[in-house]
């Protein structure tokens, strides 16, 4: 399966119009849809939308529900699934349960975390981080209407719900069978990590959030069978397998979670030109249980927050904040010779983390002319729709989409640089593929389908680099091994005639799946040219 993420009225105007490109979708390959958040949020300013007033109707601007369940039932007849966005964390604070609670509704006040006085808040807040220092420091609120201090992880009009309620659960078990009811068929558990909060811990990743996560999960297994939840968790490789289910719980959480560090690490590699951070690092995440799966992407709807763990670059003699500095830098486009166009959000001056926004193009160099440009691009690509799990293009990305410096005109934009690579679809680039990304972008969806070593039940072996320029990826099927390579820097690099010779691909057969022919060979190693990949298997096995 190829997935797709867009917002729905930067894609298609309303519902209906996303509904009219779902032959576009079709044509390109895709048969899983993210719509970013279209159920009714506040008023803005409404953190793009994740601040949900009302999760049973739909923002006017797009629709109805009715029409979301025609857009849903087009999408089926197209074998496409529906995934939406299901905030779990928080409710704007118009939404009815906090309308309630401000109105002396002592059960609805209890579906919330408030505090009389400061002393609690206070004792989270010594071992809580900021997630938008810039926009919204701190993770309480004082309310006048409510009278107390209300949780508010993100920004102060999205309030935190209390998990440790019961009818917290109950209200969103009952959200999740209607949206279901409707034709939706994957749920994008947005902000999951968080739900639980200890005192004492930065209130992320606590156990209870999958125990939480297997209970709404056995609901929808017995009233809605074919729906499957996505766990938005942009967190550690070490806490990311729990996601998925590890030990009781294997299998028994959520379908599918975010491969953020695979992500991160592309980036990485294009940068340094090196791939001996990224095998290593990706060398440390456990294979997902078998009925699990990763969703992948080289970019998405959010900024890039350099997720680089500490110990994995000690590990190869790197300091992690120097390195993490580089990264700023070079995707700000300031380090010298940089073909990166990117901009930098939420600065943090005590710690000097700086996250980058841009669109894929724009980082990749295309807004820049940089002649490596579109190869680089589908050379990403090729690296995260070889690598396993479920691979997600964000809209755009499939033409070459560059930053919107517009965002700024808008005023409910301005003063958040991520709208930059949230432009709206150009569909005259569409039909005309004006860098010749899309054709290159379909060549390798098409073949990528044609080779069952390449599905999502089949592991992924990333092997220590010969090469440094060239990251080796492994995956094993019944039906031969495949090996796939990619060259991430601008110079000829080579696959080491001993790989091929552990896996068994030293025979007359080999070939490279993305060109249909046999590689180049030097004294049996594979020739690899700048910003190349290659699929090698045994074409006559």
């Amino acid at each position: 399966m190829l997935g797709y993420a867009a917002y729905a009225d930067r894609f298609g105007g309303t519902l209906a119009g996303v509904a009219e490109r779902a032959p576009y979708l079709r044509q390109l390959g895709v048969g899983y849809l993210h719509l970013m958040p279209l159920l009714t949020p506040r008023p803005a300013p409404n953190d793009g939308g994740y601040a949900v007033m009302d999760y049973r109707s739909v923002r006017p601007d797009l629709g109805t529900t009715d029409d979301l369940r025609d857009l849903a039932t087009v999408l089926r007849s197209q074998g496409i699934s529906l995934c939406l966005d299901l905030v779990l964390n928080h409710v704007a604070r118009e939404h009815e349960w906090a309308v309630a609670a401000r109105a002396g509704d002592a059960d609805k006040r209890a579906y919330f975390l408030v505090y009389d006085d400061r002393a609690t808040p206070d004792a989270f807040e010594v071992t809580l981080p900021e997630v938008f220092p810039d926009f919204a420091p701190g993770s309480f609120t004082w309310d006048d209407e409510l009278a107390g201090w209300v949780w508010t992880t993100f920004n102060d009009y999205q309030w935190d719900v209390d998990w440790s309620n019961p009818a917290v659960l109950c209200e969103y078990a009952a959200i999740i069978l209607e949206l279901a009811n409707l034709g939706v068929e994957v749920f994008r558990l947005d902000a999951i990590a968080f739900i639980w909060k200890r005192l004492g811990t930065d209130c992320q990743n606590q156990p209870e959030v999958h125990e939480l996560t297997r209970a709404l999960r056995t609901v929808a297994r017995i009233a809605a069978p074919s729906v499957l939840f996505k766990a938005e968790a942009i967190v550690g490789p070490a806490d990311l397998p729990a996601y998925l289910g590890v030990g009781p719980h294997a299998g028994k959480v959520s379908d599918l979670a975010y491969h953020n560090g695979l992500m991160v690490q592309v980036w990485s590699m294009l940068a340094a030109r090196d791939v001996r951070l990224a095998s290593h690092a990706l060398q440390q995440v456990p294979q997902p249980p078998g009925t699990t799966s990763w969703v992948t992407y080289v970019r998405c709807h959010d900024d890039i927050g350099w997720a680089i763990a500490d110990e994995d670059a000690w590990a190869l003699g790197i300091d992690p904040v120097a390195h993490r500095r580089f990264l700023s830098d070079w995707y700000s486009g300031s380090f010298p010779g940089s073909w990166a166009r990117g901009l930098v959000f939420q600065q943090n001056d005590v710690t000097g983390d700086r996250r980058i926004s841009g669109s894929l193009a724009s980082l990749a160099g295309l807004e820049a002319d940089d002649p490596g440009a579109v190869p680089r691009i589908l050379l990403a690509h090729a690296i995260v729709l070889s690598f396993g799990g479920l691979p997600v293009l964000w809209m755009g990305d499939e033409i070459g989409l560059p930053n919107d410096l517009g965002f700024v005109d808008d005023p409910a934009h301005a003063a958040d640089n991520r709208w930059v690579h949230r432009p709206r679809m150009a569909w005259s680039e569409a039909d005309a593929d004006p860098h010749g990304i899309t054709s290159g972008l379909r060549h390798l969806v098409d073949v990528r389908r044609s080779l069952p070593q390449l599905a999502a039940t089949v592991p992924t072996e990333v092997w220590d680099p010969r090469d440094p320029r060239v990251l080796l990826v492994v995956r094993r099927h019944s039906d031969g091994p495949l090996l796939a390579a990619a060259n991430v820097s601008d110079e000829e690099a080579w696959v080491d005639a001993d790989v091929l010779h552990w896996l068994g691909l030293h025979v007359p057969g080999l070939r490279d799946a993305l060109t249909g022919t046999a590689p180049s060979l030097v004294e049996g190693a594979v020739r690899l040219g700048p910003w190349t990949a290659a699929w090698l298997h045994d074409g006559g096995a």
